[in-house]
């Protein structure tokens, strides 16, 4: 019975989430003309403070960086602006504190609004407060995480060493990587690099290079764990879970030994698994910032689950089912250790289909539409992992996004219409699209791999560079070799929006593996005859046999790769190669497609398209 009242209340959380989101997503309405006084006076204020005049193209870029949390758009404005590199990362910084302070303001007034309506329990009540008083100091933790790693350190390695391989050989030369609990090089690190008193590089942790940051949020964690102990879990009898995860937490903060980081951040990750409340936390566990060294970013958030939809997806027994009769293909003497692990991993994830509730740190520049965690995996092999599906949240935010003049010019209108009407008049096809492509995407990225596979594939630094498009081939190759091809024309629809889409992160270091992963399906599309390029995207539905051949092929040689551990810049180099520190296809056809559609990008990105559908 108080399990059942719980998941109301949840339910009653869930719903005021959508609609408070939904406000928010009405602020676009300004681009169409529509009174919105607090989106304008927002906006205006955020002009004010970069210090930029106004244009549609500057109030777009505003909105997505707001509403969306994503500042790509706003960079490509600053640098139409003539700003320099210096001043760029200045103004980004400024946005960030601008998004944080009226972030942490709606998280307030959430809170509050939870605690009027007496929602949920006193024991969940005082975990949220916790959550949030933790989220505040972990958002400003983040400006000087971002300063010293990703503007400081980094740019002072490439400058030094002039090229990303050369930084990647020096660190591994020189010992400057966190090691895992068997002092093999792991595949992230919670440290940052300092001088030492002669000018040679050391590992440094958090807890010592940050350490006012780090102590304010040992103090705030400890504070929560006091104001849990005293409360009850009568719901889910979760009390014990939570308070050790709180503890380790603090443990792994607090340590001060770069070698034995790794080991306490994977006891984290063990406690964490054991949580399976319909309310979780997040807490740092992806690294696609840092491409040197992999720091793990400063992400915290709560998530809750839509207690309509849990429970609803057979994806996982079709995955299982799918790795088993794909392996048959593959070979060597790991393949069947890697198959098993795969198979038990999918057989002890955790699904949980929900949205974001309160978010901080890292989480203001991007949410994930969808997530697959840990990636110790280690840990995976020892309690599964965690995926966590946005469905609701990602369909609404698509809603609310004005059409782009872009995208019309590369589409067409049919196409786009068609997009627009699947989402807006067919919301139960497009969360089955969303399964296939996203949900999909998720799950494989749990197949073949080891524990050892992402540092031995990751020397030349590129493997992450392939993992987007494994995990996406994954979802896609399932459905393929099931031989359901009801939904085909939706589905290449969606590969093709997404494929020509991600050429906008050209320049976006933090997801340049999702920008090589658009790259690799174009190469498919291509070679496929599936789309043509004349002045305007043409696809051919008729070439969707060829389509599935040649992915099945691909994912064949890809899983072959992960199965023989090779470097991932061989499979990489396959298709793409570097140029000026950019990847472009090696196909003369793609590439100068791939230039084009990004010089329009530059030039067109953020204006919206004015005509009706």
């Amino acid at each position: 019975m108080m399990q059942q009242k719980f998941m109301q209340d949840l339910q009653k959380i869930y719903d005021e989430l959508s609609d408070r989101q939904q406000e928010l997503n009405s602020y676009f309405g300004i681009l169409r003309g529509e009174d919105n006084r607090e989106a304008k006076e927002v906006i205006d204020n955020l002009l004010k403070a970069l210090n930029i005049p106004y244009s549609e193209d500057t109030v777009m870029a505003l909105l997505t960086r707001v509403v969306n949390l994503r500042d790509e758009s706003l960079e490509q404005v600053l640098k139409r602006l003539g700003f320099s590199e210096r001043e760029i990362v200045e103004k980004r910084e400024i946005a960030y504190r601008f998004v944080r302070d009226f972030y942490l303001i709606r998280h307030e007034y959430f809170i509050a609004w939870i605690e009027v309506e007496n929602l949920l329990t006193p024991f969940y009540q005082v975990l949220i407060e916790g959550v949030h008083n933790i989220g505040e100091v972990m958002s400003r933790w983040q400006s000087s995480w971002t300063a010293k790693i990703i503007d400081g350190v980094n740019r002072e390695l490439l400058e030094e060493f002039k090229s990303h391989e050369a930084v990647l050989k020096m660190l591994h030369e020189r010992n400057l990587l966190d090691l895992d609990p068997n002092g093999l090089v792991g595949d992230r690190c919670y440290s940052v690099l300092e001088r030492d008193e002669s000018g040679n590089y050391r590992s440094v942790a958090y807890s010592d290079a940050f350490k006012e940051e780090v102590g304010e949020l040992i103090s705030v964690i400890e504070d929560c764990i006091e104001n849990l102990s005293v409360e009850e879990d009568r719901v889910f009898n979760q009390k014990e879970a939570w308070i050790k995860y709180f503890v380790l937490l603090k443990k792994a903060l607090s340590s001060t030994e770069p070698k034995r980081l790794i080991g306490h951040w994977a006891n984290v990750d063990r406690a964490w698994m054991e949580i399976k409340t319909p309310i979780q936390v997040g807490h740092p566990l992806e690294y696609y910032e840092d491409h040197y060294r992999k720091a793990v970013a400063l992400e915290w958030d709560l998530r809750v689950v839509n207690p309509k939809l849990q429970g609803g997806s057979d994806i996982q027994k079709s995955m299982r089912d799918f790795v088993i009769e794909f392996s048959k293909i593959l070979r060597g003497d790991e393949l069947n250790g890697i198959l098993l692990k795969s198979v038990e991993a999918i057989d002890r994830t955790q699904l949980y289909i929900g949205r974001p509730m309160l978010f901080y740190g890292a989480e203001f520049n991007g949410l994930f539409s969808a997530q697959v965690v840990p990636n110790d995996e280690v840990v995976s092999a020892e309690y599964g992992k965690k995926i966590f599906a946005y469905a609701d949240f990602v369909l609404e935010s698509s809603r609310a996004k004005p059409t782009m003049e872009i995208a019309v010019e590369f589409f067409g209108v049919e196409f786009v219409k068609r997009r627009r009407e699947l989402q807006d008049r067919n919301p139960q096809l497009w969360h089955k699209i969303y399964q296939i492509s996203t949900i999909g995407h998720e799950f494989g990225h749990i197949l073949w791999v080891d524990d050892d596979t992402e540092s031995l594939m990751n020397g030349s630094g590129a493997f992450k560079n392939i993992e987007e498009f494994k995990a996406t081939a994954g979802g896609l190759v399932s459905i393929f070799y099931k031989g359901d091809d009801t939904l085909y024309r939706y589905i290449v629809d969606d590969l093709v929006n997404r494929a020509v889409s991600l050429i906008a992160w050209q320049e976006v270091g933090e997801v340049l593996p999702y920008y090589c992963e658009g790259l690799i399906h174009l190469d498919i599309l291509f070679r496929s005859g599936v789309i043509r390029y004349r002045d305007r995207i043409e696809i051919d539905y008729g070439k969707y046999d060829r389509l599935k051949e040649l992915y099945i092929e691909r994912y064949r040689n890809l899983a072959q790769h992960y199965i023989d551990k090779r470097d991932a810049s061989i499979f990489l180099d396959r298709y793409l190669t570097r140029e000026d520190g950019v990847y472009l296809p090696r196909d003369g056809e793609i590439r100068d497609f791939v230039t084009h559609y990004y010089s329009r990008y530059r030039d067109i990105g953020q204006k919206i398209y004015k005509n009706t559908l």
